[in-house]
């Protein structure tokens, strides 16, 4: 498949997707591994192929504040543009292997299984989707008519060029801000922290997409109280103070072998968010239902239940406000919310 967002400088292919800016000879391929020159252009190697499909609850993207309840069919190819040496989906990132790519799908194909499957949402996810955007467009606008929303999950680690058109056919995302220090992003992602906050403030500011945050605190690494302090007052000064922000629990995987995340370094955090103002701050990866749940800013009642990714008492009104004091929460809810509870069911063609 013929890809975009690159030029040609000389004898080499620059692509133009994310800040790596690889230079190319033919034949050559980025630093993602699955966009690689030619002589007159740039090949997307996955295009139209998977490393699996599954319908997944929207909660475990996460997203809390869209759709709530509601089934997605998620999907990802592989490789990634980043190197993070604590990544927790290694064995389909780091892949260089093509037989890791078993499913085969055009985007039309995609759209209607998740018609077919009552999916309300595709999820572009277990890998970076920035890195086949192509794919990822062509099936949001497949899509689109087919009245299926489209979630992006990514590092947010793309170009100003490319950040428009790779975003235009979304509705959600959920960006993973692994830390707030550039020391961090130089040395355990092999990338730079100042392209994802530029990728935040764009999709806040100058798109429609629901956006919430994630990020994955570390023992040692960025569980700090002052990078969480400094964190959530640039979200509250950037973004707004209705960002949803997830701390999740990390485990020794990859190249790092940092102990796993005790529950209390994320209250901790979640403590750090709420005190800066953040309005909705949750934990990810451990069993703590209070901070999995949604509650009104205005009066502190429980308005969404969560246990895991299953949905319990649920006191909003038609139009997304407390039932008890009538104050708006923010994010993109339905008149009710759905019941696909925590069930995760993988597909194939033949059975969607």
């Amino acid at each position: 498949m013929n890809a975009r967002f690159w030029r040609k400088e000389d004898d080499r292919i620059v692509c133009e997707l994310c800040p790596r800016h690889c230079r190319l000879k033919a034949g050559q391929r980025a630093f993602c591994y699955v966009r690689q020159a030619t002589e007159d252009g740039m090949n997307l190697t996955t295009y139209g192929r998977s490393s699996g499909f599954c319908i997944d609850p929207i909660e475990k993207k996460p997203l809390n504040h869209f759709l709530p309840g509601t089934p997605v069919l998620s999907f990802g190819t592989a490789g990634c543009n980043l190197g993070c040496k604590f990544c927790q989906n290694h064995d389909i990132s780091k892949a260089r292997d093509t037989d890791k790519l078993m499913e085969k799908a055009t985007p039309e194909m995609i759209a209607a299984a998740a018609k077919h499957t009552g999916c309300r949402s595709v999820a572009y996810t277990y890998n970076d989707p920035v890195i086949f955007a192509e794919y990822a467009i062509d099936t949001a606008l497949a899509c689109r008519e087919q009245e299926i929303k489209n979630v992006v999950v990514s590092a947010g680690y793309i170009t100003d060029r490319a950040r428009e058109e790779f975003f235009a056919p979304m509705n959600a995302a959920n960006i993973d801000l692994k830390a707030f220090s550039e020391t961090f992003y130089h040395k355990l992602t092999a990338s730079h922290l100042q392209p994802v906050l530029d990728t935040l403030v764009y999709l806040v500011h100058e798109t429609n997409v629901w956006v919430e945050i994630t990020t994955l605190i570390i023992p040692g690494k960025n569980d700090s109280e002052e990078e969480t302090t400094a964190m959530c007052e640039w979200i509250g000064d950037n973004l707004g103070l209705n960002i949803p922000l997830h701390f999740t629990a990390y485990h020794p995987d990859y190249k790092m072998t940092a102990p796993r995340t005790p529950e209390r370094s994320l209250l901790n955090a979640v403590k750090i968010a709420r005190k800066t103002g953040i309005e909705h701050v949750y934990t990810g990866n451990i069993h703590h239902p209070e901070t999995a749940s949604t509650w009104c800013k205005g009066c502190g009642k429980i308005l969404i239940e969560r246990d895991w990714h299953a949905l319990g008492r649920w006191n909003l009104t038609a139009n997304g406000k407390c039932n008890n004091c009538h104050e708006p929460l923010a994010g993109i809810f339905e008149e009710r919310p759905g019941t696909w509870g925590r069930k995760r069911r993988r597909i194939s063609w033949n059975t969607a």
